[in-house]
């Protein structure tokens, strides 16, 4: 049992390894697993470890070859992200504060305080470019609700990064995904994608500390 189990985790873990063997077992289903995946790593900020950027890639490059229909599945993941942001926000409003002053060693009320500062100030900023850097854009949109960010504002700039995200890492999966030398290295070139962005997380650090 407690084999299967773990085969079960690993699977979810590493189902981007396992996505060509999934989509010939079980078909059109996998837009099930699809949507389900990317909306926990958005959703939940306990789960930032499932496959997030190297999926999306790889979803896109087995669209160009015919196994999964482009628009369908940019449209259905695009609402997934979107979906477990929005979620994610809502948790972070409803509990973000008690979990915070409470369940994290070194959490003090002045940091919730300046976490409210901050997304007063760069929360849309934030939730953008969030999206392009792991783990942040699973925090990001908790730490949003914890800051009580004005929802209408929230929103939009979810969508807006949801969008980008999906659609970039898809497009380009789709393009450039078979190339070869890029489908043998395709972790790389999220890497570097995640690489720039990481100068816009570090910036966004920097104005937290300035506050």
């Amino acid at each position: 049992m407690f084999e299967q189990i773990g085969n079960l985790i690993d699977v979810v873990i590493h189902f981007d390894d396992f996505l060509p063997l999934v989509i010939e077992e079980y078909g059109t289903f996998v837009y099930f697993f699809l949507f389900l995946i990317i909306f926990l790593e958005t959703g939940l900020v306990v789960t930032p470890y499932l496959p997030g950027d190297s999926l999306l890639f790889l979803v896109g490059a087995i669209a160009a070859q015919g196994n999964l229909s482009l628009l369908p599945v940019l449209a259905l993941l695009i609402t997934a992200a979107i979906a477990g942001d929005t979620l994610n926000y809502l948790i972070g409003r409803e509990f973000g504060s008690r979990f915070l002053s409470r369940g994290i060693p070194f959490i003090r009320p002045h940091h919730i305080e300046k976490t409210e500062a901050y997304f007063e100030k760069y929360g849309g900023k934030t939730i953008v470019i969030a999206r392009f850097a792991p783990f942040v854009r699973t925090l990001a949109p908790f730490l949003a609700g914890t800051g009580k960010m004005d929802y209408s504002r929230f929103i939009l700039f979810n969508a807006t990064g949801g969008v980008l995200w999906v659609t970039s890492f898809i497009l380009a999966g789709y393009l450039f995904g078979n190339i070869p030398l890029i489908s043998e290295n395709f972790n790389l070139v999220a890497f570097a994608i995640i690489a720039v962005s990481l100068v816009g997380v570090g910036s966004m650090i920097l104005d937290v500390k300035r506050l």
